[in-house]
C-alpha cells in the first residue's frame, strides 16, 4: 500500500531548519546571527512563498558587464515544472542546493524545490559541498559547477552521487579529464545549456552511460532556430514567448537537437580566417594533459596584430612552463591544428580574472595585459 509523501513545510539552510510559515514573515523572528548569504536566500524564498510576480536576476557577466534581468514568476515556474517532468521529480524527493543562489543556476534550484514541493537542503557555495553535510544526508537531485563535481569525486563520494536520480553540471566548461571521471558514475549526469534570459537550462547533453552524446537535446516545449550568424535563437514560455537571440554559434541537427560550436564573440579573425577559440582550447587542454598538466587553467583569445589583425594566443595561468615543455606544447598544437588555428604565442598570467559568479572573465584578463612580456614564448 503506497502512502502519499508529506509535503515539506521547512527547509535546511547551512544546517539550520527554517519553517516556511516563519520564512513568509521574514525578517520577523529570524535569527540574529544570519550571514549575508543566508539572508539573501531567505529573502528570495519569502518573496516566492508570498506570491511575488517579478524577480530581478543578475547575469553572470562572463561575456560582458553583468546586467539586471527582470523575470516573471510564470517563466521561472514553467522552467521548474519542465525540469521536474523531465527528471520525474516530485513531493518527497530531496534536493541539494549548493550553487550560488544569487545567480540563475542556484536560484532556479530554489524555485524547483518550492514549486515541486521537494525537500530542500541548501549549503553556501563551497568547493566540496558534501563535506559540509552529515555522511547520512542523501539526495535525489543536485546541480554542481565542474569544480564542485571534481572535488566531490576527489573525496571518494561517488557512492553518494550514484544514489541520485540525476545530476546537472554547468556554469563552466567540463574539461576532458573530468568528463573521463564522470564515465565511472552510474547516476545520469547532464551538461546544461541555458542562461539567465531563459530561466536556466533549456537543453541538456548526457555525459555518461549508454545515452552519452556530443549533442544537446532541447526540453519539450522549447523552440529553437538560428539567426544570420548561425547563432541559436530560443522561444518558449520560459522566455515569456519572446525570441531570445544568443551569441552561441550552433549546428542544428533537427528541430530539437544542436551541436554547440562556440561563442560568436570568441571568434578570432586572423588574417581573414575565422578561428573558433573554443576549438583550439579543446586541443590545448588535451595537449597539456599529455604533458602532465591536466588541471592547468587556460583559454585562447585574439590579440592585436599589425599583419593579421588578430593573432591566436594561448593564455596560461600561473608560472611559465620550462622552455623544453613549452616547445613540446607548441609542437603538439602545430601537429593537431590548422595553420591559422595555431597559437602564435603563450602568454602567462599569474591569476586569471573572474566575474562575480566565479566564471572566467576572458575579456578583462586579456585587457589586463598591455603588451607582450619577456616571459611570453613564441613558436
Amino acid at each position: 500500500m503506497s502512502t502519499t509523501p508529506l509535503l515539506p513545510d521547512s527547509l535546511l539552510l547551512n544546517g539550520r531548519e527554517f519553517r516556511y510559515d516563519d520564512i513568509r514573515r521574514y525578517p520577523a523572528n529570524s535569527p540574529v546571527d544570519l550571514n549575508g548569504y543566508e539572508a539573501k536566500v531567505l529573502d528570495f524564498c519569502r518573496q516566492w512563498l508570498n506570491g511575488a510576480q517579478e524577480f530581478g536576476l543578475r547575469t553572470s557577466g562572463s561575456t560582458g558587464k553583468p546586467q539586471l534581468v527582470t523575470m516573471r514568476r510564470r517563466q521561472l515556474a514553467a522552467s521548474a515544472r519542465r525540469t521536474g517532468d523531465y527528471f520525474d521529480l516530485g513531493p518527497g524527493d530531496r534536493m541539494l542546493v549548493c550553487l550560488n543562489c544569487e545567480f540563475v543556476g542556484g536560484m532556479m534550484m530554489l524555485v524547483r524545490g518550492l514549486e515541486l514541493n521537494l525537500h530542500l537542503t541548501i549549503v553556501e557555495p563551497h568547493a566540496d559541498p558534501l563535506a559540509l553535510l552529515p555522511i547520512t544526508a542523501q539526495f535525489d537531485f543536485a546541480s554542481f559547477v565542474p569544480l564542485q563535481l571534481r572535488e566531490v569525486l576527489a573525496h571518494n563520494q561517488a557512492a553518494r552521487l550514484n544514489r541520485m536520480k540525476a545530476i546537472l553540471v554547468g556554469g563552466a566548461t567540463v574539461e576532458s579529464s573530468l568528463e573521463k571521471e564522470i564515465q565511472l558514475l552510474k547516476v545520469p549526469v547532464y551538461l546544461t545549456y541555458g542562461m539567465t534570459e531563459t530561466a536556466s537550462h533549456i537543453a541538456l547533453r548526457r555525459l555518461n552511460g549508454p545515452a552519452v552524446t556530443p549533442f544537446y537535446q532541447v526540453l519539450p516545449g522549447i523552440h529553437i532556430g538560428q539567426d544570420a550568424r548561425g547563432c541559436l535563437t530560443v522561444r518558449a514560455d520560459v522566455t515569456d514567448d519572446r525570441l531570445v537571440t544568443t551569441n552561441d554559434r550552433v549546428r542544428l541537427l533537427d528541430a530539437h537537437t544542436f551541436e554547440w560550436l562556440g561563442r560568436a564573440d570568441f571568434v578570432i579573425n586572423s588574417g581573414g580566417v575565422k578561428v573558433q577559440a573554443e576549438k583550439v582550447e579543446q586541443v590545448l587542454e588535451v595537449a597539456l594533459a599529455e604533458l602532465g598538466l591536466p588541471n592547468r587553467r587556460t583559454f585562447v583569445a585574439g590579440r592585436p596584430d599589425a599583419r593579421l589583425g588578430e593573432q591566436v594566443t594561448a593564455f596560461l595561468e600561473g608560472a611559465p612552463l620550462p622552455e623544453a615543455q613549452a616547445k613540446k606544447l607548441l609542437a603538439l598544437l602545430g601537429e593537431r591544428l590548422e595553420r591559422y588555428e595555431r597559437p602564435r604565442e603563450l602568454v602567462y598570467v599569474p591569476r586569471f580574472r573572474t566575474t562575480a559568479s566565479g566564471k572566467l572573465d576572458r575579456l578583462s584578463t586579456v585587457r589586463s595585459i598591455a603588451a607582450p612580456r619577456p616571459d611570453e614564448q613564441r613558436p
